[in-house]
């Protein structure tokens, strides 16, 4: 860790003392409630419990009510008579980002985290959550039900629904971490504020636009696997919140697309070795890291493309062969290329498939060109001719291709979105 994260982590969570006299909590958890008069009851203390027994830092319990109609707000208030360091805010919107945003805002720790009301995820895994926070290794860390080792108890449709949806944001986003929408997340309160105000959803999105937006904006996220079971009992409508989720996605998409994600945060400081009489390696090349992974990257798709020509040329004609087989190439190469090559994982792929899909016109222009010229100008050609001028025409393009993928496709999409 270096020097300005450990004194900031040193400032950030030494416990200290309110004006009354009473210790400042060091870690917030906030519990989001609508109309849940009769779960609260028993989160509040089984979480107060098992605060007050294994915990090693101060910490206090929020109940955000956000426009409950029904004793939910009555029980709150009840609760915190009756269980020392529990508090209530009662919010008049409805929307767990909503209560998320104002409660974390509000909160006088140094680390603010939220957990559903249900208690799905075990709270053993709570420590290992916030300890990242904790030593200033992370910003942000969040429960994953995806991983190896979490165990996971729930019923088919919200597991497809669920793995669907993250592959989308793994794949769309280039996004690493696995599980968005797990209702056992801490942040760094002081950090992500800037964060929080950026984010716009007030429901269920808001755990995915926070994560899109922490990873894009150069935050630490960190994973803990948990165990998990599915309440049967839940607010969450899943085929409605699904496509309210898929909206979202495409409203972030733009918003990095454009530049607009950006927030100033204040980041980790450069890396630098711990040990003052360290022998520090020389940095690798650059423009040779870029040829090598730009060129293993050509060779696996000139096999994928020649591949899927001559399965599809025994059926279609030399023209609709290519186009078919350049198309999976094409966006093969080009994120195979973003995340390796020229390492943009800061946001959505979409302006540089785009841009890189006027490369494929090109490409597609020189390549058809070349073998229907083949075809025609020598009839009994056999097919191993026609494939060679066809790989020989892709090659010859390029080292095009890695020029205008260095200057314009990925440097132009990293300058529209530099702070």
């Amino acid at each position: 860790m270096s020097s300005a994260t450990a004194a900031r982590t040193r400032t950030a969570f030494r416990p200290e003392l309110a004006p009354d006299g009473t210790q400042q909590p060091v870690v917030d958890v906030v519990i989001p409630v609508l109309n849940e008069e009769l779960a609260l009851p028993g989160c509040i203390k089984t979480l107060h419990a098992f605060l007050s027994d294994s915990f090693p830092l101060p910490w206090r319990i929020t109940i955000a009510d956000n426009g409950s109609t029904d004793r939910t707000w009555a029980i709150a208030q009840e609760l915190c008579e009756s269980h020392e360091h529990v508090f209530a805010r009662r919010l008049d919107i409805r929307g767990r980002g909503a209560a998320l945003k104002q409660t974390w805002r509000e909160s006088p720790a140094a680390i603010v985290a939220y957990m559903d009301v249900d208690l799905s995820t075990d709270l053993d895994a709570f420590l290992p959550l916030v300890a990242p926070l904790i030593s200033g290794h992370s910003e942000v860390a969040i429960g994953t039900r995806l991983a190896r080792s979490a165990r996971v108890h729930r019923g088919a449709k919200r597991e497809i629904v669920s793995r669907l949806y993250n592959l989308i944001i793994r794949v769309g986003f280039g996004a690493g971490f696995s599980d968005a929408q797990c209702g056992f997340k801490a942040v760094h309160a002081e950090v992500v504020r800037p964060i929080l105000d950026k984010i716009s959803d007030d429901k269920w999105f808001f755990d995915t636009e926070l994560l899109l937006l922490a990873e894009y904006n150069g935050l630490r996220i960190h994973e803990t696997p948990v165990d998990w079971y599915e309440d049967v009992d839940t607010r969450v409508k899943v085929c409605r919140t699904a496509w309210d989720d898929l909206r979202g996605l495409w409203r972030m998409a733009w918003a990095m697309s454009t530049g607009a994600a950006r927030v100033p945060v204040t980041r980790r400081s450069e890396l630098a070795p711990l040990h003052p009489q360290a022998t520090i390696a020389e940095p690798r090349n650059p423009l040779l890291a870029k040829l090598l992974s730009f060129a293993m990257v050509g060779v696996v798709s000139t096999v994928l493309h020649t591949l899927l020509y001559l399965l599809l040329r025994a059926a279609w004609s030399p023209a609709m062969a290519n186009l078919a087989a350049l198309c999976v190439a094409t966006l093969f190469n080009t994120e195979a290329n973003r995340r390796w090559t020229f390492r943009r994982h800061g946001g959505p792929p979409l302006r540089a498939h785009f841009r890189a899909g006027l490369l494929f016109a090109l490409n597609y222009l020189v390549t058809t060109v070349v073998v229907t010229a083949v075809v025609q100008a020598l009839p009994e050609h056999g097919r191993a001719m026609e494939v060679t001028t066809l790989i020989a025409a892709y090659l010859a393009v390029t080292i095009f291709r890695f020029v205008a993928l260095d200057r314009w496709v990925f440097r132009s999409a990293e300058r529209t979105v530099s702070p």
